[in-house]
């Protein structure tokens, strides 16, 4: 199962300032989403943003159908508030990227690709307790 296939809303492509965020909102403490680890990942969303475009569709739809893409036993499984949110997610299932198209993708986010860790220290020693 593909954990947190839109990278915690990142790769949808809204958000484009830490300013976003509302002030309870938990990804304001995410070392994901903090000072120059934020803007390398949006460098990294940036280069989806234009392949959404160049495909006329949604930067999250470009992201499930990667995952997609990496085999039958590979599930996305994004969270969602939203029926448009759903209904744009979806749409994924009947999006193509070619070989070409994953091979970009690919060669823009090698393992580790994105900056900063995934959760706080405090977080992390509750991961898998």
């Amino acid at each position: 199962m593909a954990y947190s296939p839109l990278g915690r809303g990142f790769l949808t492509g809204a958000i484009r300032r830490f300013e976003d965020f509302s002030s309870d909102d938990y990804r304001r403490n995410s070392p994901r989403f903090q000072g120059e680890n934020f803007q390398r990942n949006l460098e990294l969303v940036d280069f989806i943003r234009e392949m959404a475009k160049a495909k006329s569709c949604q930067p999250s739809q470009i992201a499930l159908a990667w995952v997609l893409a990496q085999g039958r036993d590979i599930v996305p499984i994004p969270g969602t508030k939203r029926q448009t949110y759903l209904d744009e997610n979806l749409k994924a299932l009947d999006l193509h990227l070619s070989g070409d198209e994953l091979k970009a993708i690919e060669a823009k986010f090698p393992q580790g690709a994105a900056a900063g860790d995934r959760y706080t220290p405090e977080m992390m020693r509750r991961v898998n307790v």
